[in-house]
């Protein structure tokens, strides 16, 4: 008799540790999260679709991201100055696709340039850091670089996303840990700035079972509250990714379609 109720009391302790077990993340240090979703992102594709707020603007991207040890590339369309654009991150490269309005400027009326945030010509030199955020901002691995730079997870728990299993993950990102590489719309000059204003970003990051990213958004609000800005004011980053998986086959523009703007 004894032994069949300390049988059972194992049993029910089992069970319980279980669900437990069944019930913990994968992750509970931010540079394990980083390492372990950026493996599983490795030779993968994804569809995404980007929505900044900063105050009362708006912008929105969508596009695809094929995820490789090399380097992201992207293939992707974005609000830039209230008029739709077409970029390409191929190689470390950002190529902008000109509207048909500005392309007199480029020798041979040439679709596509590059775009660099220190070129010489006046494309680069007016729109190049933007655009390059632009590009770069939707790169989940450079988004999990910062947290494995800069991050500390804070909570954590499982979730339903979408009608989806999901880990989710809430962290803070100092600021000051990331260098030159600051999220998208703050250069290293504002930041140095706001020296000792700003304290950290909270960032959220949802995995799914397969621990692939399905969200991750940044909270920007804490630098427009240093900037002065009210405490109602808004600024997040919301990037969702689906479909990962499949094969993008994103390449840079062709050759012959690529022109020079010269320089001013």
């Amino acid at each position: 008799m004894r032994r069949t109720a300390l049988s059972t009391v194992v049993l029910v302790l089992g069970a319980l540790l279980g669900a437990c077990d069944s019930d913990a993340v994968s992750f509970s240090d931010a540079r394990a999260l980083a390492d372990g979703a950026t493996s599983a992102m490795n030779g993968k594709a994804a569809k995404f679709t980007t929505d900044v707020t900063a105050g009362t603007m708006r912008s929105k991207s969508q596009g695809q991201a094929e995820v490789a040890g090399t380097g992201t590339a992207l293939a992707m369309t974005t609000d830039f100055l209230g008029e739709p654009i077409e970029l390409r991150l191929v190689d470390k490269i950002v190529f902008a696709k000109v509207p048909e309005t500005a392309r007199e400027d480029i020798p041979g009326g040439k679709p596509w340039v590059k775009v660099s945030p220190d070129g010489a010509d006046p494309f680069s030199q007016v729109a190049g850091g933007s655009i390059d955020q632009l590009a770069k901002q939707n790169d989940p691995a450079r988004a999990l670089d910062q947290v494995r730079k800069a991050g500390t997870v804070t909570g954590s728990e499982h979730a339903e996303l979408d009608g989806m299993s999901a880990e989710h993950y809430r962290l803070d990102v100092d600021l000051a840990a990331l260098g030159g590489d600051l999220p998208a719309g703050l250069s290293p000059e504002a930041v140095a700035g706001l020296q000792g204003k700003i304290g950290k970003l909270p960032m959220e990051v949802w995995l799914d079972d397969a621990r692939l990213p399905l969200r991750i958004v940044l909270d920007l609000a804490p630098v427009l509250a240093a900037s002065g800005a009210p405490d109602s004011a808004t600024a997040k980053i919301v990037t969702r990714y689906s479909e990962w998986g499949t094969q993008a086959g994103i390449q840079a523009p062709p050759p012959e379609e690529i022109g020079e703007i010269p320089a001013g």
